[in-house]
């Protein structure tokens, strides 16, 4: 069972709990996430099955889209609603005209501190050990993209924003700080991803779905292939010798490459498909000299190889 599940992820499960109980229900050993989801939030969680969890590094870099609840006039010491109550403000003079002027101040690229409570780690420790230690650790700021931030509803001190944004980012601390620079505080109150990559919500499968499913011998069904996941993917078909070639460790080049590919860069990743267009590996492309008979070239002294295989997905 190769492939990737889209689970509808419950309130109070982490990304862990759902895996192990996967693994459990579909009696197999290789199940991954593609990047953990806060226990408190719920909505789409990516499950990798297989020669598939080879691939998760790809969905990890794809960009999110998120329903989220910021509660204004009240900070926490974990930024969201489950942590202790740091400071209490009254937000209910702000009007949806300021709270909509400062939300398109943090649209497109800004800096974010990881909050205290994330799987970040500093000198090889999560920074959640030390911020249960009562320790805080100092946090080099990161950049991340906010493609869309709006305002969709207000009810008294609960704003709802939809939110798309790129790898990395924590909403929790994107609600404090905004509501930091509406000077009154603010956490995130309540989170539903609803969408990762490629995967929708209204695609998802909750794990009782997904346990009813293997029950009548139909989970296969919700099982999506790699090479349908990752269609918009950059990728190359390269000849079946090309292919052994390429899973033994030894780069390729041009000629056995099946179809010509433009615009690639060197150290960027590519799927690749054998001529029976079959998913066989993640490879790095090399473009520079030759430097052999098999990576010839009828471009100059310009070769276009594969590299690398960072990941096979299909025996040689």
């Amino acid at each position: 069972m190769d492939g990737f599940l889209n689970i509808n992820k419950p309130s109070g499960w982490t990304s862990h709990d759902v895996v192990a109980r996967l693994r459990s229900i579909l009696k197999i050993k290789k199940v991954g996430h593609t990047g953990t989801l806060d226990p408190a939030a719920t909505g789409v969680l990516p499950i990798c099955l297989g020669k598939a969890t080879k691939l998760s590094q790809l969905l990890t870099e794809t960009d999110k889209q998120y329903r989220a609840v910021m509660r204004l006039g009240i900070t926490t010491d974990t930024q969201d609603a489950t942590g202790r109550i740091l400071n209490r403000r009254d937000g209910s003079g702000l009007s949806e005209r300021q709270i909509r002027d400062v939300l398109v101040l943090f649209t497109g690229d800004i800096q974010q501190v990881p909050p205290m409570y994330s799987a970040v780690k500093v000198a090889g420790e999560p920074l959640y050990k030390a911020a249960r230690a009562g320790r805080v650790v100092e946090r080099d700021a990161r950049k991340v993209r906010i493609y869309r931030l709006e305002l969709i509803g207000r009810d008294e001190n609960d704003v709802t924003l939809d939110v798309v944004c790129s790898k990395g980012t924590y909403i929790r601390s994107l609600c404090a700080d905004i509501g930091e620079r509406l000077g009154v505080g603010a956490h995130l109150f309540h989170l539903i991803r609803l969408r990762s990559g490629p995967f929708r919500i209204e695609h998802a499968v909750t794990i009782e779905e997904a346990e009813s499913l293997v029950q009548e011998g139909r989970i296969r069904e919700r099982v999506l292939p790699a090479a349908q996941v990752f269609q918009d993917f950059p990728s190359v078909s390269v000849t079946h010798q090309g292919a052994r070639q390429l899973l033994h460790g030894t780069p390729i080049g041009i000629l056995s490459v099946g179809r010509q590919p433009k615009d690639f860069k060197t150290g960027q990743a590519v799927l690749v498909y054998n001529a029976s267009g079959d998913l066989i590996a993640l490879a790095k492309v090399r473009i520079g000299p030759p430097e052999g008979p098999d990576l010839a070239t009828d471009r100059g002294q310009e070769v276009f190889a594969l590299d690398k295989v960072l990941a096979s997905v299909k025996e040689p």
